[in-house]
């Protein structure tokens, strides 16, 4: 697998130059409740150029809030929830329930409930867990399927919905 990149079915996404610009500013208007911290941050601007100081500010937000560990967030994660929340309203909210997962949080998660998996892209950096507030959560989902890109699971009872940068798959 080339480094950084997702697999996309059979082919690896990785979002063109032109492909971004298509989609304008990368900006993501986001709040941690687990830490109350909140950011708007634009990490790439429109002509589709990505803003490497804002990556890492990013990167520390979506740290994970366990063992205050950090990790280079896949871009083609942040993409996907770029393009979501474009679709449901960019001066909406996102609330951020999961990011990056250091491996000793994994292992505890793991060892507390039974749900969750034991290879997880949150480990890897390629996975977040989120829902936008005052959108519908499956307004979210139905968004984030049509984009036919890596996983996305609907976890209604939790409030959350997850996507990730594995293989185009739903739950």
């Amino acid at each position: 697998m080339v480094a950084g990149a997702c697999l996309l079915g059979e082919r690896l996404w990785q979002p063109s130059c032109a492909e971004a610009r298509s989609l304008g500013e990368g900006r993501l208007l986001l709040f941690k409740p687990q830490t109350s911290e909140r950011l708007d941050i634009t990490y790439r601007d429109a002509q589709g150029r990505y803003d490497t100081g804002a990556l890492e500010v990013l990167n520390y937000f979506m740290r994970c809030h366990y063992s205050n560990k950090v990790a280079g967030m896949d871009r083609r994660v942040l993409e996907t929830l770029n393009m979501v929340h474009a679709q449901v309203g960019r001066d909406k909210e996102i609330i951020l329930h999961s990011a990056y997962r250091s491996p000793e949080y994994h292992r505890y998660l793991i060892k507390h409930n039974e749900q969750v998996a034991r290879h997880s892209y949150h480990v890897s950096a390629q996975a977040i867990d989120f829902h936008i507030q005052g959108v519908p959560l499956r307004s979210v989902c139905q968004h984030a399927r049509r984009l036919g890109r890596g996983g996305v699971g609907y976890y209604p009872k939790q409030q959350f919905l997850h996507v990730d940068c594995g293989p185009t798959r739903y739950w």
